[in-house]
């Protein structure tokens, strides 16, 4: 059956038990937010275009304690992380107008480290931390910008109360994964960490930064996470070159970005013998974008059939238009649709791999997990998952 998703006070109390471990004393602080799945809308975040993801029961967990000094240590204990899992930062100084802490190894440590640098408020503490994640790492459900949102939520817990706007929080983070982890991201996974909530998934304009609650708490109806567990290694090169083809399809049609494109943009593209990759790159998304104002309609009318549909034709589209999926992602949403029950089901994340997502009566859940534990080349995880809530502030002294 499907992995049992451990509640947000397990993960906490692991991660307390591993501070008392390593620090020998108890944390003050305990924070958590969230990963995210997309139902739809993929790749289309850097355009400036919709998207519409829900937060995941899954979350990264951070628990520490300020201490005197200059010298941050933290500890993980992600286990795909690189080593060393123990490590120290220099915090910045306290006089200088420009934080600058610099990237290093460990990897996973960057990710912090952007957070502290970009943090909006006052320049925070020295402190001792772990984190303690369920988010599984490289399957596409954003455990990155789980790390940074709950960073940046720990930040908040032990500096001077602001009033930044979610939003900006957000934005500080993705700006931590551009500068300090080099992947140039949409704002959605950041956005969703920050602002989800529970029974619902959030329409998220990315050129306004306005979002919507999108109703998603049908008793009868489940969000079906399935992780391939494959990752493969195009991924790094490959998302940088997809967002680089659309900016130009966006040039050549003279558009600020292809959220202002339509169909007849793409026909003239065909027009001026533009290659053919930056053609399929363009339609995806302007279509992906369409596909996602139309599901957020069909899932406030609860017509969920239409939204299974538009989940299989944006599959489709990153497939065969935006060739970001796999043999082994494409697989997942076939055995998925074989079954009755199963309304829609699509490759989720960047792609190359990770996770799908499919919607499914939650009688069909069973048959869904069996046919392809029976016939899937690999070997498949499964989460059984419902809208959640964004980040939050659990334990503060």
């Amino acid at each position: 059956m499907a992995e049992i998703i451990p509640g947000v006070e397990e993960v906490v109390s692991f991660a307390v038990d591993v501070y008392e471990k390593e620090f020998g004393e108890a944390p003050d602080v305990q924070v958590f937010a969230p990963g995210r799945v997309n139902l739809i809308g993929e790749h289309t975040d850097y355009n400036e275009g919709f998207v519409m993801p829900m937060a995941l029961p899954l979350v990264t967990v951070i628990v520490g304690k300020v201490i005197e000094g200059e010298q941050t240590t933290i500890v993980t204990t992600n286990k795909h992380a690189d080593l060393p899992h123990r490590t120290t930062i220099e915090m910045p100084n306290k006089n200088s107008l420009v934080r600058i802490i610099p990237r290093g190894m460990p990897k996973w440590a960057n990710y912090v480290k952007g957070v502290i640098a970009n943090y909006l408020g006052s320049l925070p503490p020295a402190f001792r931390a772990v984190i303690h994640t369920s988010v599984p790492t490289g399957g596409g459900l954003s455990s990155s910008a789980a790390l940074e949102v709950a960073t940046y939520t720990f930040l908040d817990a032990i500096t001077e109360p602001n009033t930044i706007m979610p939003t900006d929080k957000a934005l500080a983070c993705q700006k931590a994964e551009h500068d300090y982890a080099g992947m140039p991201c949409g704002i959605m996974d950041q956005f969703i960490s920050a602002l989800g909530k529970k029974d619902n998934a959030l329409l998220i304009d990315c050129r306004n930064l306005t979002s919507t609650l999108v109703p998603l708490s049908e008793p009868e109806m489940v969000i079906l996470v399935t992780n391939s567990n494959v990752k493969h290694e195009l991924t790094g090169s490959e998302y940088p070159t997809r967002r680089k083809q659309c900016q130009e399809a966006a040039l050549l049609i003279k558009k600020i970005s292809l959220r202002d494109a339509n169909l007849k943009d793409i026909e003239y593209l065909t027009s001026i013998n533009t290659d053919n990759d930056i053609v399929k790159r363009a339609r995806h998304v302007v279509t992906e974008i369409q596909r996602t104002m139309d599901g957020a309609e069909a899932l406030n009318e609860r017509n969920y059939r239409k939204f299974g549909r538009l989940m299989v034709e944006s599959h489709n589209s990153l497939r065969d238009d935006f060739d970001v999926s796999c043999p082994e992602v494409d697989q997942l949403v076939e055995l998925a649709m074989q079954v009755e029950g199963v309304l829609g089901s699509r490759m989720t994340g960047g792609g190359f791999g990770g996770c799908t997502v499919t919607l499914v009566q939650k009688y069909a859940v069973k048959n869904v997990i069996d046919n392809i534990k029976n016939n899937y080349q690999g070997k498949a995880t499964f989460y059984v998952c419902q809208a959640s809530d964004g980040a939050k502030i659990l334990k503060n002294p």
